[in-house]
């Protein structure tokens, strides 16, 4: 099962990462004159990462690929592509908010 801390670490190492990886992916892409747009390669960085390590910690914690993994990694794929889109600090705040108001 996988629990609320370790859902946000995965979401702090992708949002982390995306920033990273899609600054190098400019980077090149600008060295041979290629137009993009950086939201959208931004959302499929984010998108292609958080995959990437859903899939990996539940390979390597040697978790089942049940239902419930399978929302949790769609829910990172979408909570980092709205990192990437809106940013990371605004998403945690709406987060605590949330947590906040439920224990109140």
């Amino acid at each position: 099962m996988i629990n609320l801390e370790t859902f946000l670490t995965g979401l702090l190492i992708v949002s982390t990462f995306t920033g990273l990886v899609t600054e190098a992916i400019k980077k090149i892409l600008s060295e041979f004159n290629i137009k993009y747009h950086a939201n959208t390669l931004a959302g499929v960085v984010a998108a292609v990462l958080s995959a990437a390590l859903g899939a990996g910690y539940v390979i390597i914690t040697g978790l089942a690929f049940t239902l419930e993994t399978l929302v949790c990694i769609i829910a990172l794929v979408f909570m980092s592509w709205l990192c990437a889109m809106v940013g990371y600090d605004k998403i945690i705040q709406v987060i605590s908010q949330n947590n906040t108001t439920k224990k109140g």
